[in-house]
């Protein structure tokens, strides 16, 4: 795979890009701005920690949550309000999937999002080990309703986790002559907040997903006792999560931080509320706080409760087999 330089240049005109930029240049800039345009319509909440991004890192993070969001919206209602049926959504899928994985070789896709996608992944080292997985999970959407432990796992893996080491190659690898693997134990702690994020979004959707898309993510039955094991091990995953955090790159390290402590406070949210479908949010005053706290250089707070983190008894994720190369 022959790598291409980011794409430099003079200072951006009127639309986004330098005045003098021609050719592929004009487009990868284009391509990237079309990603950016995806975060910011798509997700507030991420679109404001990732503005705590160095330079280096944050075009290469909004192209891939780009790309994560066209991919969710294929499954997630969009495609089927346009009269998709399932047996079309994964035909969708099945092509979004291999142009991305044709533009990862070759550098260039028609399609925009896929593009910016494609110059992340070509930079920062980002392969097959973690875009099928994803893929896998996204389609699991489309013919899986109910979720018992093992299938809950694989999803989450591929739907969270590898999004996560994705950004995590990211964070190591972007504007690097020689891009290789993080820490081991930098990529669990990148696998164990996909997950704890993942799982406060169950939490928070369980309603929609239910009522709406007809699907059972965490085989809640309603009970308080399930409900708070859920929210325990998510604790315990943003604990882990927050010890490594200090060891990511500078320039990335507060708007993790920032990333983190969001769901830390959703997680002690979702505690004081009952199993309603209601969704919790956090206020944004309390979000301006947050920012402020993590743009100081704060370290990650810790949950408010994690007790398998402070009993010493791991997460199961925390016992799951090592995770196979990011690079292909």
């Amino acid at each position: 795979m022959t790598r291409r330089p980011s794409s430099g240049g003079s200072s951006p005109g009127p639309g986004g890009s330098p005045p003098d930029a021609t050719g592929l240049d004009l487009y990868d800039r284009t391509a990237r701005a079309a990603a950016d345009t995806v975060i910011a319509r798509y997700s507030t909440s991420f679109g404001f920690a990732s503005r705590l991004l160095g330079p280096r890192v944050r075009p290469h993070v909004r192209s891939i949550y780009a790309l994560v969001r066209v991919a969710d919206e294929i499954v997630d209602g969009p495609a089927r309000e346009a009269g998709l049926t399932a047996a079309e959504e994964s035909l969708e899928l099945d092509a979004l999937e291999a142009q991305t994985l044709e533009a990862i070789r070759t550098g260039f896709s028609a399609n925009l999002i896929v593009h910016a996608f494609a110059l992340t992944a070509r930079e920062c080292a980002i392969g097959e080990s973690l875009v099928r997985p994803f893929f896998a999970s996204m389609r699991t959407d489309i013919t899986v309703s109910e979720h018992d432990t093992a299938s809950h796992d694989a999803y989450v893996y591929g739907s969270a986790e590898v999004v996560g080491l994705m950004c995590l190659q990211s964070f190591v690898n972007a504007g690097s002559a020689t891009p290789g693997p993080a820490e081991p134990e930098i990529v669990a702690g990148a696998r164990r907040l996909g997950a704890a994020f993942q799982n406060v979004n169950f939490l928070r959707d369980a309603g929609h997903d239910s009522g709406t898309l007809g699907r059972d993510y965490l085989g809640l039955d309603g009970s308080p006792t399930t409900r708070t094991a859920v929210l325990d091990d998510i604790d315990a995953d943003l604990a882990a999560a927050a010890s490594v955090i200090p060891r990511l790159p500078r320039d990335c390290r507060r708007a993790v931080t920032c990333a983190h402590d969001l769901f830390a406070e959703l997680s002690a949210r979702l505690r004081r509320a009952d199993a309603s479908p209601g969704r919790v949010r956090v206020p944004n005053p309390v979000k301006a706080l947050l920012f402020a706290r993590a743009a100081s250089g704060a370290r990650p707070r810790p949950p408010r409760r994690a007790k398998r983190a402070s009993t010493g008894h791991p997460s199961p994720r925390a016992q799951r087999p090592p995770t196979p190369g990011a690079r292909s």
